[in-house]
């Protein structure tokens, strides 16, 4: 696979994964400038080993969900304010991954919520239905 991040992995079949990061925004909204800056430079340190491997693709924080939009409905569709979903926890990032198995993404995941252990992860297969600039696309 080619990825636009990074190295090609030799050879090896692979699938990439998203890691989608869900947490309290409350909570994290209440953390000092310090608090945040500590726990940001943890998670990168745990993306290092990661992204040197040619791994480890874009990751991003997303902004508040106030700030959201929905687009839903028929015809054009109305724009509704805030997220998809009423949820106790919100959608705040993602981190795109591409690993042979769903455990080495699982693997990762646990690295990431090991130094921000209240934050939850879901692990999820990404298919690309427009790769673009060779990414996603297979090597021979």
């Amino acid at each position: 696979m080619l990825r636009p991040w990074g190295l090609r992995r030799k050879k090896e079949v692979t699938m990439l994964y998203a890691i989608l990061a869900y947490h309290v925004e409350d909570e994290v909204l209440s953390w000092t400038p310090e608090e945040d800056a500590a726990v940001v430079a943890k998670v990168i340190e745990v993306q290092a080993p990661l992204r040197a491997s040619g791994q480890f693709g874009p990751a991003a924080r997303l902004d508040e969900t106030r700030k959201a939009r929905t687009l839903r409905g028929p015809g054009a569709g109305m724009v509704l304010d805030g997220p998809f979903a009423e949820t106790k926890e919100q959608l705040l990032g993602f981190h795109l991954m591409e690993c042979a198995t769903e455990d080495e993404a699982i693997a990762a995941a646990r690295k990431l919520r090991a130094v921000n252990p209240t934050a939850v992860y879901e692990i999820r297969p990404v298919k690309l239905y427009v790769p673009a600039d060779g990414f996603g696309a297979t090597s021979p």
